[in-house]
C-alpha cells in the first residue's frame, strides 16, 4: 500500500512561469510534474558525478605530472600507472563530496 501524501508545498509563480510549467508537464498535472522534478532534484545525477569524477582524476594526474616535470623528474611507465591508479581510487567519492558542497553552498 503506497504511503498517503498528507503534506503540501506551494509557491507563487508568474503567468509566464506557469505557462512554461504547463508546457513542461505535458500530459501530467502541474502538481505531479512539480513533485517529480523536486524528487529528482534530491537525487545525485549519475552523469554529473561521472564527468566530475573523471575531471578530478585527470586534474590529479596532470598536477602530479606537472610537479614531477617541474622538479626535473622523468616518470616511468610504472610511475605513470601508479598515478592513474591513485587518481582513480577516490575520484567518485571526491566528485560526490564536491557536488554535495556545491549543493549546500559549501566551499571545497
Amino acid at each position: 500500500m503506497p504511503a498517503l501524501r498528507t503534506k503540501s508545498i506551494s509557491t507563487k509563480v508568474t503567468d509566464e512561469e506557469y505557462a512554461l510549467f504547463e508546457a513542461l508537464a505535458g500530459g501530467q498535472t502541474i502538481s505531479e510534474w512539480a513533485r517529480d522534478v523536486l524528487l529528482k532534484a534530491t537525487k545525485p545525477n549519475a552523469g554529473e558525478q561521472t564527468v566530475l569524477a573523471e575531471l578530478l582524476a585527470l586534474r590529479t594526474i596532470l598536477l602530479n605530472m606537472h610537479f614531477a616535470v617541474s622538479q626535473g623528474q622523468t616518470l616511468t611507465a610504472e610511475e605513470m600507472q601508479q598515478l592513474i591508479e591513485r587518481a582513480d581510487q577516490n575520484k567518485l567519492s571526491k566528485a560526490r563530496q564536491r557536488l554535495a558542497e556545491a549543493a549546500t553552498g559549501g566551499m571545497p
